[in-house]
């Protein structure tokens, strides 16, 4: 799909990740979260609900969306996501927040349907590329929730290996999405020689060459990441904490690999064709532009892969 479209894989990829977050609430969670996990998980199966989560503060952090008990029982929802994905196409937010609890500050995980009173779309997504993934902001002003439609989790900063795991079986398919963009524009490359005819430079061939030796690599990492996971998702039976720990150093190097390397193929591709490229209604320039998200896409971003990557290679802090 990704080969078509980016940010149609995208949005997909943000349907298929919550399915995998919200099963692992209904195999392994409290009865609260499971009863959640389970309705929510029918009305994706049967194709009724179209499920946005949304993760990041807007304003660079500095607006935190909270919960607060509400004066009639339940909660309100307080705060302004950014980048929310497939926004404008759900039916249902799940929506990353703070939350008091004895004196404790909680990460907590609100669901809210879309006629939420209090809860607004904006449409003010005007990104470089993924133009498709309709990532906008969405505007929470008290919006009411019921006590049974939180996931609660763990005290804020708390260092919590065994969640890794979820964290990386809920992103590693995104690796798919730039390994189809780096073979879209390899293949449009290959389909433009072709057409020209006759013998292509030494330069262009070279070009070619080191292309697909980078997608080979490409997809051989991403591959063998996904095996990784398989194995230590559905067969590993040892500590939860080092299957976390091994799961994402794992997806950490193939992300490191494939965010690289994607850019530099799609970049070689504009290079062979030349000028005619650098228009912004030519295929490969929106290619060019929708590989680039990769790099800031959690988790994690370059800046924190490399903290945590190198931490993990010395043996540093575990849980």
């Amino acid at each position: 799909m990704a080969e078509a479209d980016a940010s149609t894989a995208l949005a997909l990829h943000m349907q298929f990740s919550r399915g995998l977050t919200l099963t692992h609430e209904w195999r392994h969670g409290d009865e609260q979260a499971r009863a959640l996990a389970e309705r929510l998980l029918r009305g994706m199966g049967s194709g009724e609900a179209v499920v946005c989560t949304t993760v990041k503060d807007a304003g660079g952090g500095r607006v935190v969306t909270r919960l607060r008990p509400a004066p009639d029982g339940g909660w309100v929802l307080s705060g302004r996501k950014t980048l929310a994905s497939m926004a404008p196409i759900a039916t249902d937010f799940v929506v990353s927040a703070r939350v008091e609890v004895a004196g404790v500050t909680r990460s907590a995980a609100a669901v809210l349907p879309r006629r939420t009173s209090g809860l607004t779309v904006l449409d003010n997504w005007d990104g470089l590329g993924m133009r498709a993934s309709g990532s906008v902001d969405i505007l929470l002003e008290d919006c009411p929730v019921r006590l049974e439609d939180v996931f609660l989790r763990g005290p804020l900063g708390e260092r919590d290996d065994a969640a890794l795991a979820g964290q990386t079986v809920s992103s590693i398919t995104m690796l798919g999405i730039y390994v189809g963009v780096a073979q879209a524009a390899r293949d449009h490359v290959v389909a433009e020689l072709t057409r020209r005819g006759g013998a292509p430079s030494a330069g262009v061939r070279t070009l070619l060459a080191e292309i697909e030796a980078r997608l080979h690599a490409l997809r051989t990492t991403a591959a063998g990441t996904l095996s990784v996971a398989d194995h230590l998702a559905y067969e590993f039976d040892g500590d939860p904490l080092e299957r976390g720990r091994r799961m994402m150093f794992d997806f950490q190097r193939a992300k490191l690999t494939v965010n690289r390397l994607a850019p530099e193929i799609v970049a070689d591709c504009v290079t062979v064709i030349g000028g005619a490229s650098y228009s912004g209604s030519h295929p490969l320039a929106r290619l060019y532009r929708d590989v680039r998200a990769g790099s800031f896409m959690h988790p994690f971003t370059y800046p924190d892969a490399v903290d945590w990557l190198s931490e993990a290679a010395l043996g540093g802090p575990k849980d």
